[in-house]
């Protein structure tokens, strides 16, 4: 099933005139550069073009925040120029008006910011009413000694700079968030985390959709895999009656959707946002030909999570991470488990040492699956996605699977002069199985 995201995201590319491909000759450049020594990392030059890495955004931003390298602005306010026009716009549920709420029906915002010329960062998390979070976050370094500031503190203190209040949930979100409420809300955030001893696979006796999985480099990197998992795919498919659970679950809720006064043609997308929800986030990094960087993220977080729950999005370290000597990296995805290996930070150290972008973003994502031994009853529920460009603009896009919900393959957007769509580097093949479980 196309979301209509993929629909209108890779129609606007298209109508952009956008090339999937990477030329040959900047492919023989980013081959040129994958194994660096220390030394090498710290004499690495400016890219003669500036090079942005972010998702697939459906817009024209990417474009214009290009043109704004171009003229030499500031890398940051490129890279926000990004996020602010999913900030505001209201059919993109994964971040500002419109973002999908938490489980008592409040929109919570979260983002952090990091400026490599000036070494200055910012954050902000847990916000309510205010849309631009991103700009809060700038102005945190801009205008106090402090980082990061929080919930109620972080709202009035936008407020106080003014930043507009406002109602972040949409006609169109909150029809979504009582759809939820009505028929999935017993699936929810609560219960013990995998990590629990006491944890047990809901799917355990269920029928479900099993990618294969391809453990590429597992084996040799670390802790060893579950008893009885081997190296190499392990062929798993979705089985008729999961196919049929899923039908029986879209009928029902298309008819709740009706009795909610949700609109035919918007039902379909609704019921996707109960079963598939939106966990987009925004992560931008951009280098310019001066080898100066940029990175940002921003995000509604989880759907339906439980109030005052922070992800890895406004988390320096974990969400995005810049150096000015080195790289700038960040992360889509589960959270929680990217805070546990405090993902951008550890791709930016890992490119210090000399891995490539592809190399660092790939041995960070075997990190997420060791820290549950290997053990794919428990990694199919996990979800990541790295958007890394290393000081020469040599850069990368990563993904813990291969696919999407959708049967799509997971993609990210890099300009360098070009405006393109390519495919991650992706760590196991196949596509993950959704959390919380149906």
């Amino acid at each position: 099933m196309t979301t209509r995201r993929d629909f209108l995201s890779k129609g606007a590319l298209t109508a952009a005139g956008i090339g999937i491909a990477r030329s040959e000759a900047y492919a023989d450049e980013q081959r040129a550069t994958q194994n660096l020594t220390p030394d090498r990392v710290k004499q690495l030059k400016p890219p003669a073009k500036p090079v942005i890495v972010t998702r697939v955004t459906g817009d024209q931003t990417v474009q214009e925040a290009y043109r704004m390298l171009l003229d030499g602005q500031d890398t940051l306010d490129a890279v926000h120029h990004v996020c602010l026009g999913r900030e505001n716009d209201p059919r993109d549920h994964s971040v500002g008006l419109g973002g999908l709420p938490n489980e008592d029906g409040i929109v919570e915002l979260d983002s952090c910011c990091m400026h490599g010329p000036s070494r200055r960062a910012g954050s902000v998390a847990g916000v309510r009413n205010i849309r631009n979070v991103c700009l809060v976050a700038r102005k945190v370094f801009e205008h106090t000694s402090h980082v990061m500031l929080a919930g109620p503190g972080a709202e009035n203190f936008a407020a106080d700079l003014g930043f507009p209040r406002e109602n972040l949930l949409t006609e169109d979100a909150r029809k979504m968030w009582m759809l939820w409420k009505e028929g999935h809300s017993q699936m929810d955030w609560w219960g013990p985390g995998m990590a629990d001893p006491a944890w047990k696979d809901p799917y355990a006796d269920h029928p479900t959709p099993q990618p294969t999985m391809d453990l590429h480099g597992l084996a040799s990197t670390g802790p060893g895999l579950s008893p009885g998992l081997s190296p190499g795919a392990i062929p798993r498919h979705p089985t008729p009656e999961w196919r049929q659970l899923i039908a029986m679950r879209t009928r029902k809720l298309t008819e709740m959707a009706a009795d909610l006064g949700i609109e035919p043609e918007k039902r379909l997308a609704a019921v996707e946002q109960v079963l598939w929800p939106t966990t987009g986030t925004v992560h931008v990094s951009a280098v310019n030909t001066k080898g100066e960087m940029s990175g940002a993220t921003t995000t509604s977080g989880l759907a339906w999570k439980l109030a005052g729950r922070i992800g890895d999005s406004p988390i320096l370290g974990a969400g995005s991470f810049t150096d000015q000597d080195v790289g700038s990296a960040g992360a889509t995805g589960t959270g929680e488990e990217n805070i546990k290996v405090a993902g951008a930070h550890t791709i930016v150290e890992l490119m210090r040492q000399g891995y490539s972008p592809k190399d660092a973003g790939m041995e960070t994502l075997r990190r997420i699956v060791r820290n549950y031994n290997g053990e794919m009853n428990k990694v199919r529920y996990l979800d990541m996605e790295y958007y890394i460009v290393r000081k020469d603009g040599a850069y990368a896009g990563c993904s813990l699977w291969s696919t999407g919900a959708t049967g799509h393959p997971r993609e990210f957007v890099v300009h360098d002069g070009e405006l393109r769509v390519e495919k991650c580097s992706a760590l196991l093949e196949g596509s993950m199985t959704e959390w919380p479980p149906l």
